[in-house]
């Protein structure tokens, strides 16, 4: 017997703890509904592909507009807090995806898996086709129990495997399934991690440039300041070298004038005498 579908309730009233409100990444069901509704706008016009910054900014733009205040409230959100609830909301849907795949391999097609989760039917809309449909078991057949005294026909002997039972068909199709949640999971956070690690080397790449060139250009203006130094220093050693030469021949004229004075003074007392 199917069972009914629930009926949409009305919003809740917060139940929160002061200490929860404090949280600047609590998030009411009306903002995460807000939020799921501006990204899967986006993630459909991308083709289910990953969303870039820009488009982040924009989804909590969106977010911001219905349930913001003002820029100082604490209902503000910004992109990587959007990126960031996204993200937790795709983990949990794994989950309760998983637990409906699971549900719906072993039990009749008509007892359908209903989750609790408010944002299972959001989310399932956008991400469902990404995921492995689950497909009804067959019901069991009784066996009536093999009598010992009929005997047993023996037929030409086959290579083919038995079929796996439904327990066992079940384990592994429900651990197939978390696996393949867990890996697109680490996909969408690989991406987004191998964006941020080409950005940062591209900005260490440019940093590291600009260094280099900074540096030859330092070594340039040092070189030419040690060369005009240089020649600096010649000069004075050469004006130094001229003005002791000019200095020595100023004594020495100086010299032979006093002697010249000096012998005429001599000469004019003998002729006096």
């Amino acid at each position: 017997m199917e069972s009914p579908s629930p009926s949409p309730s009305p919003p809740r009233p917060s139940t929160q703890t002061p200490a929860a409100a404090l949280r600047e990444d609590c998030w009411s069901e009306d903002a995460t509904h807000t939020l799921i509704e501006a990204w899967g706008d986006r993630y459909l016009d991308l083709n289910r592909g990953n969303l870039r910054q820009r488009h982040w900014q924009e989804v909590a733009a969106a977010v911001n507009a219905r349930h913001a205040t003002s820029a100082s409230s604490k209902s503000f959100r910004s992109d990587i807090q959007c990126k960031n609830r996204i993200d937790t909301l795709k983990k949990k849907y794994k989950i309760e995806k998983a637990k409906a795949t699971d549900f719906n391999s072993t039990t009749a097609a008509a007892a359908a898996y209903i989750s609790a989760w408010p944002f299972f039917a959001s989310l399932d809309s956008l991400l469902g086709s990404s995921f492995p449909k689950p497909s009804t078991a067959a019901p069991r057949r009784s066996t009536p129990p093999w009598n010992l005294s009929t005997p047993v026909p023996v037929g030409p002997r086959t290579h083919k495997r038995p079929a796996p039972s439904p327990a066992i068909d079940s384990f592994f199709r429900r651990n197939f399934t978390a696996a393949a949640a867990a890996e697109e999971d680490g996909d969408v956070s690989d991406s987004w991690s191998k964006e941020e690690k080409e950005v940062e080397k591209i900005g260490y790449r440019e940093v590291a440039q600009a260094i280099e060139r900074f540096g030859e250009i330092y070594e340039r203006v040092e070189g030419a300041k040690q060369k005009q130094m240089m020649e600096l220093e010649k000069q004075r050693m050469q004006f130094t070298k001229d003005l002791e030469c000019h200095r020595m021949q100023l004594l020495l004229e100086t010299q032979v004038q006093l002697q010249k004075i000096k012998r005429a003074r001599r000469q004019c007392q003998n002729g006096y005498s």
